[in-house]
């Protein structure tokens, strides 16, 4: 296994990735490849995939322990409330990014970035936290 999670990290920042996150993430994401990683609150957040090789995004805390999964999405197939959420909220601002996420329950979410924050709406569309 240890020669299977090694070919997973590439461009670590010079972030020491604990071997449980390493193993969790080969465990539950086989297929991951040319994953980076980044500090996310604490945790360790691997991402890969697409152009920008962030089209998938997973946090593990140091334990191993999933956190949540955002795959990356267009802005356009937001909910069109969160549009509206965010005219409202923050006049002129647009939203950078946006993605699906899944919690460790199962739980799914929309995500929209701006202004260098993610702003998290449930299902339908309605505002819960900024993040």
């Amino acid at each position: 296994m240890a020669a299977l999670t090694g070919s997973l990290i590439a461009g670590n920042a010079g972030i020491n990735v604990p071997a449980a996150v390493k193993e969790a993430l080969a465990k539950k994401y086989p297929n991951a490849a040319k994953v980076t990683w980044e500090m996310e609150k604490g945790n360790y957040e691997a991402n890969w995939g697409g152009k920008s090789g962030e089209d998938t995004s997973v946090v593990f805390t140091p334990a191993g322990a999933f956190v949540e999964e955002v795959d990356a999405m267009p802005v356009s197939q937001l909910p069109t409330s969160v549009a509206a959420y965010v005219k409202a909220h923050y006049q002129g601002s647009k939203i950078l990014e946006a993605g699906r996420v899944t919690d460790a329950a199962g739980k799914k979410m929309f995500e929209a970035e701006i202004k260098g924050k993610d702003l998290i709406f449930d299902e339908s569309g309605k505002f819960i936290k900024v993040d």
